[in-house]
């Protein structure tokens, strides 16, 4: 079983950064894929970026490409969501996901029936 655990969420003027880590109990986390989801207000729940158990792949959603970083320290068992240049249209709420399959592709590791395990979620509100 993982546990998973986000913060860092809160409220920030467009523009404006913020940094969401994620904490994993277990102590295979630097076996599974990483991935962060968002759902906003009266939508589905949408794929953000993810990360392969190395660090050394990474997948984004077109809409935060360039402005938002995925990284992890796996001594940390801590994944992170670095967010730059915040817009209204990001708020939502943010939440971590494991896939303990491992298996990482660009394409399926933007698909949120892979994961087994998501964490509680973290709010991010983001004003103009």
């Amino acid at each position: 079983q993982v546990q998973l655990v986000e913060s860092g969420g809160g409220s920030v003027q467009a523009g404006g950064s913020l940094r969401l880590s994620c904490a994993a109990s277990g102590r295979t986390f630097s076996n599974y894929v990483m991935g962060w989801f968002r759902q906003a207000p009266g939508k589905g729940r949408e794929f953000v970026a993810a990360i392969n158990w190395s660090g050394g792949r990474t997948s984004y959603a077109d809409s935060v490409k360039g402005r938002f970083t995925i990284s992890r320290d796996n001594a940390k068992n801590t994944v992170y969501l670095q967010m730059n240049s915040l817009k209204p249209e990001d708020t939502a709420v943010y939440y971590c996901a494991a896939d303990s399959g491992g298996f990482f592709t660009i394409v399926t590791a933007q698909r949120p029936e892979r994961y087994d395990y998501w964490g509680q979620g973290t709010q991010v509100t983001v004003s103009s």
